[in-house]
């Protein structure tokens, strides 16, 4: 009997962490975590930027790569950057220079959304 309880305390662990991380997902991306200068990118995937939200340092270039199988744009709000229609595998990058919050979106897709904040 112990030999199938610690078979068995064996198996459920790995599936319990692995939930606890699925569930708790990834720690946010902020700007202590890279110096100015740094390189960031945002995956395009499933209809959705991911991460959504990045926290970056001035210089801070953020790259989109298009990982999905249609073709999608970054566009922000107030007109700081516009990407051309990107297909599968295809980046856009643009490079913050100044501090403050700029929200984006896909202009063939416009629900799909994402903000980076510089500081």
């Amino acid at each position: 009997m112990t030999k199938k309880v610690v078979w068995v305390a064996g198996l459920i662990t790995p599936v319990v962490i692995a939930m606890v991380l699925l569930f708790v997902g990834s720690p946010a991306l902020t700007a202590s975590d890279q110096p100015s200068g740094a390189k960031v990118e945002v995956k395009i995937d499933n209809f959705s930027f991911g991460p959504e939200t990045i926290k970056v340092s001035v210089g801070t270039t953020v790259t989109w790569i298009n990982r999905d199988d249609i073709p999608h744009t970054v566009v922000s709000t107030d007109g700081v950057f516009k990407s051309k229609v990107r297909d599968t595998d295809e980046k856009f990058s643009y490079t913050f220079t100044k501090a403050g919050t700029y929200p984006y979106y896909c202009s063939v897709h416009p629900k799909m959304t994402g903000k980076v904040v510089v500081q």
